[in-house]
């Protein structure tokens, strides 16, 4: 059995991001027309600006990769708590998610995204790409999801509508093993600063 302290956000590696690669509708009932435009496809990764370091509102970093949504719609997050998740669009993007996704802990060591749930709205964010360049964000959102209602909430967290945003996720609340792990994440929103 695995330890409480040593898994992740959705199957033990991940953030469910199937909703954004599903659409941004749920499937419609014949009571529901479909909607009138097709949704836009998934994001995909920045090619240009690449990941550096976040600094959290209390001042933790952690070290930004790439990332890729797997077919099965789970965002892969690194082992262990120094690295975190880097998918979606670029930093200055005028719409958009950018995600980042890290572990609250790992074999028991806790990392600094445990921070996201001591986050209030107000607090500052820092994003730097390997470039120098800072990117600053203010926390204009808290929310604790649970995970079986994450996929559901996918396209209006992290989907491509709507004004950019940097989206901060972590695991957490009770521990229920299995494939979910924890029963929550922590889903930390935040707007260009400036």
């Amino acid at each position: 059995m695995p330890h409480p302290l040593g898994d992740s956000l959705r199957t033990g590696r991940g953030v469910d991001l199937t909703g954004v690669l599903a659409g941004a509708n749920p499937p419609a009932t014949p009571s529901t027309p479909p909607p009138a435009t097709p949704d836009p496809p998934p994001q995909r990764q920045p090619t240009a600006q690449q990941p550096g370091t976040v600094r959290l509102p209390a001042g933790s970093t952690a070290t930004l990769v790439r990332r890729e949504v797997t077919a099965d719609g789970t965002l892969p997050v690194p082992d262990g708590v120094g690295e975190a998740t880097w998918w979606g669009v670029d930093l200055g993007a005028a719409e958009g998610a950018t995600v980042l996704a890290g572990h609250v802990n790992w074999k028991g060591a806790t990392g600094p995204f445990d921070e996201l749930w001591r986050a209030r709205v107000g607090g500052e964010v820092t994003v730097v790409d390997t470039a120098g360049k800072a990117f600053r964000f203010t926390v204009s959102e808290v929310a604790t999801v649970r995970k079986d209602d994450l996929p559901r909430r996918a396209v209006e967290l992290f989907g491509p509508r709507g004004g950019h945003r940097l989206v901060l996720v972590t695991c957490g609340g009770r521990w229920v093993g299995g494939q979910l792990g924890y029963e929550e994440n922590r889903v930390v929103i935040a707007t260009p600063a400036g």
